[in-house]
């Protein structure tokens, strides 16, 4: 399988070699579904948490008689009933809401979305990029000389400060290492944006 290889002012130059083990794989959304949802499961922070009754510091002095008073039975103020008493059946951090998949059907899911990218001419592979200044709008006129739609994934082989730093501001624009591509960042961005070197990695990990 071939793609189109451009230069950084967005003419075509050459093809490259895509491999097929990597990118010519069936488009699986079941497991390209699971493994989001992997993904979010295992990055959730269990932050939301409330007291118990037994954690609650209060006074266990009874607030008032048990009898004569025309009101209701009242045993303490850690009472959930009562402001600033104990929660009754609320979020603990102690859930553990992590899932596990196997590395095979990690690496069979991004492989499956990668070729579904390709599917839909939403994979840009360009020779390189050099920069004369680390200036936002040179960045961001190369990204619009490219045939890309809305939002660009940009995954670099190594770090590369200068394109770093000259398309982080760019909204529509998220850096990444080529090493951390992931099931989430390629859905929500449209077009994969890759280097050359970029392409060369992920096609050595068939």
């Amino acid at each position: 399988m071939e793609i189109k290889l451009y230069n950084q002012e967005g003419k075509e130059t050459w093809v490259v070699e895509l491999n097929d083990s990597v990118f010519g794989v069936e488009p699986n959304e079941n497991l390209i579904h699971r493994a989001l949802v992997y993904q979010l499961a295992n990055a959730r922070l269990n932050i939301a948490h409330t007291k118990t009754r037994w954690e609650r510091r209060w006074s266990t002095r009874k607030i008032y008689r048990q009898k004569w008073t025309g009101r209701a039975r009242m045993g303490s103020n850690r009472s959930p009933i009562r402001k600033k008493g104990w929660v009754v059946f609320g979020p603990r951090n102690s859930t553990n809401f992590t899932i596990s998949m196997n590395k095979k059907e990690r690496r069979l899911a991004l492989f499956s979305l990668l070729s579904a990218k390709v599917k839909e001419n939403k994979i840009v592979v360009v020779d390189d990029i050099k920069l004369p200044e680390i200036k936002t709008k040179i960045m961001d006129g190369i990204f619009k000389k490219l045939p890309i739609e809305k939002t660009v994934l940009f995954a670099l082989n190594k770090d590369r400060e200068d394109l770093q730093k000259a398309s982080n501001n760019l909204k529509y624009v998220k850096n990444i290492l080529v090493d951390y591509l992931n099931i989430k960042d390629l859905l929500k961005y449209d077009t994969l944006v890759l280097l050359k070197e970029s392409l060369e990695n992920l096609n050595s990990r068939a």
